[in-house]
């Protein structure tokens, strides 16, 4: 799988600087991390109301979406897949398993 999401994040990274005219990758890249962090919880939404709906092929194709997103996130913000590989690696080595990490009970009085 770290392959297929090097390749995707490489095709991703080919595009940015582009002009916006040429893909809707350098579309998003010209609209800015922001625009496309609202595509990635657009995509994640689809993701689970198609699950919700046991809609298998929909989860599919609406993950498709999410991985190419969650790409141009990376890229945009300069973050390398390799960089969240090790970060699964790191949870691993902490928990058994490349879990969600815990959350803090409270920090800085928010809960956050």
């Amino acid at each position: 799988m770290s392959n297929d999401l090097r390749r995707l994040y490489d095709a991703v990274r080919e595009r940015k600087g582009r002009e916006p005219s040429d893909s809707r990758t350098a579309k998003l890249f010209a609209a800015g991390p922001k625009k496309i962090a609202k595509k990635v919880g657009e995509e994640a939404v689809e993701v689970a109301l198609d699950a919700m709906a046991e809609d298998r092929e929909g989860v599919i194709n609406e993950s498709a979406d999410l991985l190419y997103n969650i790409a141009v996130l990376w890229a945009s913000l300069d973050i390398h897949p390799d960089d969240i590989f090790a970060e699964l690696r790191r949870r691993e080595s902490l928990y058994g398993i490349a879990e969600k990490l815990p959350k803090l009970s409270v920090v800085n009085g928010n809960g956050k």
